[in-house]
């Protein structure tokens, strides 16, 4: 990798968030946000690729995720991750010609954020997850029910202890089934300690608990609720592993699927299939993801150092 990574904590009321930074101060920003089981580290590379283009990178510990604070009600409805971000661009200084890029959750907070204040984000990137309510009518799908199995594991009282058992073994499992091939095992150094953290586990498995909790949305949260769940006003850049086993790239080309996905992104908006990745396609094919995020973002093209 060619640019340093900076480490720093951000205060944000009584939140404070982790992040890791990499290009100039005062370049455009680009908020880069994590899924589950993963941190910020995962943008090692698109990092070290946004400061060579002259753009300031920012990957946030997402809410909860050590050593980001957790929820003190114990709730992690989208709205909330959502919100985190669009105040996260207003604590870094960022304009409106800001970009977010999102994998997995990550993903799913980021077209949150981008409906939430589309004057704030004029970009936006998701990986190996499409927007959630064409997510959800993928589950229609028998095989992809069966690859999603561990949505509902997380629903009940023996989820802390399954991924707890065995220094985290469920969770390197995890890895392998979702991206073939792949050695996790510089990546699951970072998961281990963040989710190691007081309380972060229940935090992580708290996102997936708010989504069949309606109560975890207060009332003063409605609005936004359903803001997040509509369609990205921003145009998208959409990318997806042939060979991602948490997400099947045949569910996201099914036709009523791949339809959903098109009325909920903007025109101008694309979808690409990355061949020869999984689920962590930025992390399996650096040298392809990169360079079309940076292109997409409207960055100059980058050689990265390895």
């Amino acid at each position: 990798m060619s640019a340093a990574i900076r480490t720093d904590t951000v205060q944000i009321g009584e939140m404070s968030f982790g992040i890791l930074e990499s290009g100039p101060a005062d370049g455009p920003l680009v908020l880069c946000l994590h899924g589950f089981p993963d941190t910020p580290w995962t943008w090692r590379y698109l990092l070290a690729d946004l400061a060579g283009a002259g753009l300031r990178g920012v990957a946030p510990y997402l809410r909860g995720y050590g050593p980001s604070s957790p929820s003190h009600d114990g709730r992690y409805p989208l709205a909330v991750l959502a919100d985190d971000v669009v105040r996260l661009h207003e604590r870094l200084g960022g304009g409106p010609d800001a970009a977010l890029v999102g994998h997995d959750w990550g993903a799913a907070v980021a077209y949150g954020a981008g409906a939430l204040a589309p004057e704030r984000f004029s970009r936006l990137v998701g990986l190996a997850v499409p927007p959630p309510v064409a997510f959800v009518q993928g589950l229609s799908d028998f095989d992809q029910l069966r690859r999603s199995f561990y949505l509902f594991l997380f629903q009940t009282p023996l989820a802390e202890a399954v991924l707890e058992a065995d220094e985290m073994a469920f969770v390197e499992r995890l890895w392998h089934d979702w991206s073939p091939g792949y050695d996790p095992a510089e990546d699951l150094v970072h998961v281990r300690a963040a989710l190691s953290a007081p309380g972060s586990l229940s935090a992580a498995l708290g996102y997936y608990r708010a989504m069949f909790d309606p109560a975890a949305v207060s009332p003063d949260l409605a609005g936004a609720a359903s803001a997040v769940l509509g369609p990205v006003p921003q145009p998208t850049l959409y990318l997806h592993g042939r060979r991602d086993g948490c997400v099947g790239a045949d569910v996201v080309e099914r036709p009523d699927v791949a339809a959903t996905i098109q009325a909920l992104l903007p025109a101008g908006s694309r979808v690409a299939i990355i061949e020869d990745a999984g689920h962590f396609l930025h992390l399996e094919q650096p040298g392809a993801v990169g360079p079309r995020i940076l292109g997409w973002l409207g960055g100059s093209d980058v050689t990265r150092a390895t």
